[in-house]
């Protein structure tokens, strides 16, 4: 059996590697190995268990005190080391954008080791937004054998910056084949606060918002702006219910209480379980956010999406007519919303344009082909069948 360690330390590349490990298991001679970077204990196994799937290795990493890039990634590096030279895998996976994925993909090329970038090309070409993620992306796309490109524009992007055609394959993005693989579980929702907002939906004939917010550029001041568009929202849509779960970080959870803590209809929570947020996503009528996955998810049901932020690596769904650049401009996001709500608004009727259901598959025959498995043409060949 080859070996193929899939790393993550975050619940976004849980989830978008978890229906990648499982089309691996269906490829005969390779066999994921799941290893766990210690950067957000707990929420890659609650992210996993979704998928009725388990970490495999966890790093020994030292306890974070500053709470600095620089912090997290030495930490990292030493037991990232330990681990790739125990494991000896013949590839290393890592997805996005994370310190987990950066980390991931320097000890691999230092240790000869293939790196295949899931998620590979998607840029803004503004190293300030997203911080770091956008700086973090175009590293690991320096050293990567294999780029595992979301869209044809994300391929296009490698291509200008000069990564050979062959090195890279357009496979979608796993996270429709996530979205896709628990909405057809439709699990009734765990956290209660989302199932008494879902009977008042289906009931009262209430609109559902979402709300999230959790980059580290949107932190303080343009956080603040949201949380003021967010309250004239409520104040001028009687019907609206917020659903805001908020940031783990202590202080982004106060300032997101303090400013919220006194409007009704607005409900703050912990992070939802990953089941609990596909389900909030298919009953909204309107998400704000910042986050790259959700932007990714909510065309899978056709839920408008007003993106708080200035640029986006993620164009699809703003071409597409599913979201709407808004930034933190509160006039301009108060604006946008009531014309969602209103009905005078709506997400284009197309299908998702980040991916089919079909990228892990695409994935795991593509990184056959890197490890001398299977011909190279059969990624395209997929591709083709499943397109």
């Amino acid at each position: 059996m080859v070996d193929v360690m899939l790393l993550a330390g975050t619940r976004p590349e849980a989830v978008k590697l978890a229906t990648l490990a499982q089309a691996l298991d269906t490829r005969p001679g390779l066999r994921p190995l799941f290893v766990h970077s210690g950067q957000h204990p707990g929420m890659v196994e609650q992210a996993l268990a979704q998928f009725d799937r388990a970490v495999d290795g966890w790093l020994e990493v030292p306890p974070r005190r500053s709470g600095t890039q620089a912090e997290l990634i030495s930490g990292m590096l030493p037991a990232l080391d330990e681990a790739m030279r125990r494991y000896a895998p013949s590839a290393v996976v890592v997805q996005g954008d994370t310190a987990t994925a950066l980390a991931g993909a320097l000890t691999a090329f230092w240790l000869g080791i293939p790196v295949v970038h899931l998620e590979a090309g998607l840029r803004t070409h503004d190293l300030a937004s997203p911080f770091p993620e956008e700086g973090t992306r175009q590293m690991i796309s320096r050293i990567a054998a294999l780029h595992l490109s979301p869209s044809p524009a994300a391929a296009a992007t490698l291509r200008a910056e000069g990564v050979p055609t062959e090195r890279i394959t357009v496979v979608g993005n796993t996270v429709v084949d996530a979205v896709l693989t628990i909405a057809a579980r439709d699990l009734p929702a765990r956290e209660s606060a989302l199932a008494l907002l879902e009977m008042g939906v289906a009931e009262a004939g209430e609109q559902l918002v979402l709300v999230t917010s959790h980059r580290r550029e949107s932190w303080g001041e343009p956080l603040a702006r949201t949380l003021t568009a967010v309250r004239r929202i409520v104040d001028l849509h009687p019907q609206v219910q917020v659903l805001f779960p908020a940031h783990p970080n202590p202080d982004v959870r106060a300032q997101v209480e303090t400013a919220l803590s006194d409007v009704s209809r607005v409900t703050v929570t912990e992070p939802l379980e990953y089941p609990d947020l596909v389900r909030a996503l298919r009953l909204a009528t309107l998400v704000l956010t910042d986050s790259g996955g959700v932007q990714e998810e909510a065309p899978t049901f056709g839920t408008p999406v007003l993106v708080l932020r200035d640029t986006t690596e993620r164009p699809e769904a703003v071409t597409a007519g599913c979201a709407w650049l808004v930034g933190t401009d509160v006039d301009l996001i108060v604006t946008a919303a009531g014309h969602v709500l209103s009905g005078d608004l709506r997400a284009a009727p197309a299908a998702n344009p980040y991916g089919d259901g079909y990228a892990a598959v695409r994935s795991a025959v593509a990184i056959e082909a890197l490890l001398g498995l299977a011909d190279p043409a059969s990624a395209a060949d997929l591709q083709t069948a499943t397109g």
